[in-house]
């Protein structure tokens, strides 16, 4: 059904957006805060997307400049930055912020004015980092994980870009420590009667085990910046090349691959409140889910060496990490096949967030599968350097994070804003991004195996030039599907047809309130039995499953 030219506003959508800029600065309201967390994530993005063309049109073709080295290596350590620090976690965090009181039938946050100062901690650590490109003589240009003694090397040319990068990284784990502390509360202490651990949605337990990880990788992370900056300021010989700079990447990774999966837990919850409601079906081993993604947060802790393996560590210290990083794979396997039971035999409609799911399954899986090569330890030698890394930390981030992000962002933007997205340019958005993804990362798996270094600047070698721009070109297709992303977001939230209280027929207690939610959230919670109280009413009342509804084009 097309929308039609104008369309009322709901009361309650005029109530939550068009307020005063005060009101939207000083908010205590979970869910105004939760949309500042996602306009500010998805700015990152678009950011970190442009240094990412310009880096693919530096890398098209053998011998360009179309920027010099110096700026090439500030733009490939900005991308990695914004896009991990500044767009996925912070994204996911306004989801969390948004739903997870409405999941578990809360007013609020539980602790509000710390929600709030941990949203604007998040802006000030955006502006420190890219204060590098203004005042520091350079932004940091030692890649995103900043290694020593690289770090050092930039203080004797004088930049101060990796200061301005330390310290936007202290406060970015200051606030992520602050809101997981946070979320923990709510969900322990503010949960509506009724709702036990054991009735909790998937997403909140993904919110929950994500919030334990950062609590314990994130002080770890602060305290290596701040002896970066020892290093740095005071001369102090932490990680230098007369300290020990490994002891450095030991601390860096010991939050790095943790943050991998506080990147992808919140996706995994995501996808497992999708696919049971479009699948018209429970989730398939709900405890399963549950413990798998506990043995996640685990497992998780115990791998951080495997991106080390070619410092010299000791043959037996490989040996035990490549075991664990074989293990981990175990977890993820589980909710891969109770994703798959939960959609098999089910009455499957299959929507723009259902797309975007699947989409998201096929990726990871590919990244998942790449990964335990690189668990090997003879493997990782050989392709530790090249592009081939490259692709699997895509195939693992994009895929388990972006994929997801979008299937959820369509998935609750009618509860957001009361508007249905456009169902035309979803399937363009997702097809388009699908399609580019592959086009752009699936191939440079043969760019690692042929020998293509990463993070190099420019090339000599011709063979792999046509390799490249294909690469390029699939990468100007992924920035065309966000552009239309964007397109529908603003147009659907201007125009779109009203949603209704619950458009989807879904399972979770969101759903149970008006789209808008007021800002108390809930007139009246409904009776809660299990982990889907709404299908539990509608099954009470005797109401079968109705269609979904025609979204607009």
């Amino acid at each position: 059904m097309a929308a039609t030219q104008t369309l009322p506003r709901p009361k309650q959508y005029d109530d939550t957006f068009f307020k005063p800029i005060s009101i939207w600065l000083t908010t205590t309201d979970h869910k105004l805060i939760g949309i500042m967390y996602m306009v500010t994530g998805m700015l990152s993005f678009v950011l970190a997307g442009i240094f990412a063309l310009i880096i693919r049109l530096q890398l098209s073709q053998p011998n360009l400049s179309v920027v010099d080295a110096e700026t090439y290596n500030q733009l490939i350590s900005a991308h990695g930055v914004t896009m991990i620090f500044f767009f996925v976690t912070i994204f996911l965090t306004g989801i969390a912020n948004y739903m997870v009181p409405l999941m578990i039938g809360a007013r609020d946050m539980a602790f509000p004015r710390v929600n709030l100062l941990g949203f604007w901690l998040v802006p000030v650590s955006i502006l420190l980092y890219y204060g590098g490109f203004l005042f520091g003589k350079g932004a940091l240009d030692a890649g995103w994980t900043g290694y020593a003694p690289l770090t050092e090397k930039a203080y004797q040319n004088g930049s101060l870009g990796v200061d301005f990068w330390a310290m936007s990284i202290i406060v970015w784990a200051i606030s992520g420590i602050m809101a997981s502390t946070n979320f923990l509360t709510t969900i322990v202490a503010l949960r509506a009667p009724g709702m036990k651990l054991t009735r909790m949605p998937l997403f909140v337990w993904a919110q929950s085990s994500t919030s334990i990880l950062l609590l314990i990788v994130g002080a770890p992370l602060a305290a290596a910046m701040i002896l970066v900056e020892c290093d740095r300021q005071l001369g102090t010989q932490f990680f230098t090349t007369q300290g020990r700079p490994v002891l450095y990447q030991h601390l860096f990774w010991f939050f790095g691959h943790p943050e991998v999966y506080i990147m992808i837990l919140p996706g995994f919850g995501m996808i497992s409140e999708i696919i049971p409601v479009f699948a018209r079906k429970p989730i398939f081993g709900y405890m399963s889910m549950v413990a798998a993604l506990f043995g996640i947060v685990f497992l998780s802790m115990t791998v951080w060496a495997h991106h080390m393996f070619t410092v010299g560590m000791n043959t037996y210290v490989e040996t035990f990490f490549m075991i664990m990083t074989m293990l981990i794979a175990v977890p993820t396997g589980i909710k891969f096949f109770n994703w798959i039971a939960t959609a098999w035999w089910g009455s499957i409609e299959f929507t723009v967030p259902m797309k975007f799911a699947w989409g998201f399954l096929a990726t990871f899986l590919i990244g998942g599968i790449t990964g335990v090569y690189l668990a090997s330890v003879p493997v990782d030698t050989q392709l530790h350097q090249s592009y081939y890394v490259v692709a699997h930390l895509h195939y693992v981030l994009f895929g388990g994070s972006v994929f997801t992000i979008f299937a959820g962002v369509y998935y609750w933007f009618p509860k957001i804003t009361g508007r249905l997205l456009s169902k035309r340019l979803g399937e363009w958005n997702f097809w388009t991004l699908f399609i580019g993804f592959n086009g752009t990362f699936l191939i440079m798996h043969t760019l690692g195996l042929e020998g293509m270094p990463r993070r190099i600047a420019t090339y000599t070698n011709p063979a792999w030039g046509t390799t490249n721009m294909i690469i390029t070109v699939s990468s100007f297709l992924i920035a065309f599907s966000v552009l239309l992303f964007l397109i529908n977001i603003v147009r659907s939230w201007r125009g779109g047809e009203i949603a209704g209280d619950d458009p989807w027929q879904a399972n979770s207690l969101e759903w149970a309130t008006t789209s808008p939610p007021p800002p108390y959230n809930f007139e009246k919670i409904p009776p809660i039995h299990s982990y889907m109280p709404l299908r539990d009413l509608r099954e009470a009342s005797g109401q079968p499953p109705v269609p979904i509804p025609a979204l607009s084009s």
